[in-house]
């Protein structure tokens, strides 16, 4: 039986953050995804070695025991071991059922894995349950589809229900609050048994700009406000509320107001900030007295 070189297929050193491993299998996955190139057998073979090697290496437990096999194996050959003669059954798993995660369906790109190899049969695999075959085979069977959906921000930050039609069936949707540019929302078995991926993009806003959980807006203050302090008002996705601003007011300096931005995604009790940034109106001056009296108060700043 083979050894299988799980970083090696990824492109990353042992020392690999799970970070980085995260991002070298999905920006490989994207490349030889089988949508991507259809009718390559080379490209859906490294499709499987991909998965295979993200199994484990994105598995704490699993990656402990791949990193003790593969030292046992290094020593061995090093010692003069010929191939085929490793003792693999002192690694193999005899724990019984062992049910395979196949990850995350953002991470695997439409979830169409492909079988494991004897290697990872043999250290990882002991008795894969029969729940976890038909899932494979089913996933193999009826890949996941994706299509894109625009919302605005207002319904990213209080959530929602969007009514769809697709196959001449109306699907309800729940828009989750926190949502983002980039968040999937799963439709189990919408797409001709398959699961519909709806690939959330939040239009822009005139009002603010979004960055993170946090938003971002202007707030235009006159001059006379600025220099002597004062309140005024600023607009937020619950309202609009009043700032007091301080004498000496900078143009482009911000205010951060706590708990005024968006909801974060999973935990819509907390919020990020919402982040004034004023902009000073310039008054034009035309009048010999008031460019005088301005004059004068350059002189004296």
């Amino acid at each position: 039986m083979e050894y299988k070189d799980y970083y090696n297929v990824l492109g990353v050193g042992r020392d690999a953050s799970a970070e980085d491993i995260k991002k070298a299998y999905r920006k490989l996955a994207l490349q030889y995804h089988p949508d991507r190139n259809p009718g390559d057998k080379a490209a859906e073979d490294k499709f499987k070695d991909l998965n295979e090697a993200n199994q484990v290496l994105s598995d704490p437990e699993k990656r402990a025991k791949y990193d003790q096999v593969g030292s046992a194996y290094t020593q061995w050959e090093r010692g003069g071991g010929q191939p085929g003669g490793f003792n693999w059954g002192q690694w193999a798993n005899r724990g019984g059922d062992v049910h395979v995660e196949y990850g995350d369906p953002a991470d695997v790109f439409g979830g169409r894995m492909g079988g494991f190899s004897d290697f990872f049969e043999q250290i990882f695999g002991g008795g894969f349950t029969q729940t976890a075959a038909r899932q494979a085979s089913r996933q193999r069977s009826t890949p996941a589809y994706e299509q894109s959906i625009t919302i605005s921000l207002d319904e990213a930050f209080r959530g929602g229900t969007r009514l769809l039609q697709l196959e001449g069936k109306r699907l309800e949707v729940k828009i989750p609050a926190g949502a983002q540019t980039g968040t999937k929302i799963r439709m189990a078995g919408a797409a001709n048994g398959g699961d519909l991926y709806l690939v959330v993009e939040v239009a822009a806003d005139p009002r603010f700009t979004r960055e993170g959980d946090n938003l971002r807006t202007e707030v235009p203050v006159d001059l006379a406000t600025a220099a002597a302090g004062g309140e005024v008002r600023v607009p937020t996705l619950d309202g609009e509320l009043v700032l007091s601003v301080p004498a000496g007011t900078q143009p482009n300096q911000s205010f951060r107001l706590k708990g005024k931005g968006m909801p974060k995604l999973k935990q819509p009790s907390t919020r990020g900030d919402l982040l004034a940034q004023v902009r000073v109106r310039i008054p034009k001056v035309t009048n010999p007295d008031e460019k005088a009296f301005l004059e004068n108060l350059t002189k004296h700043n």
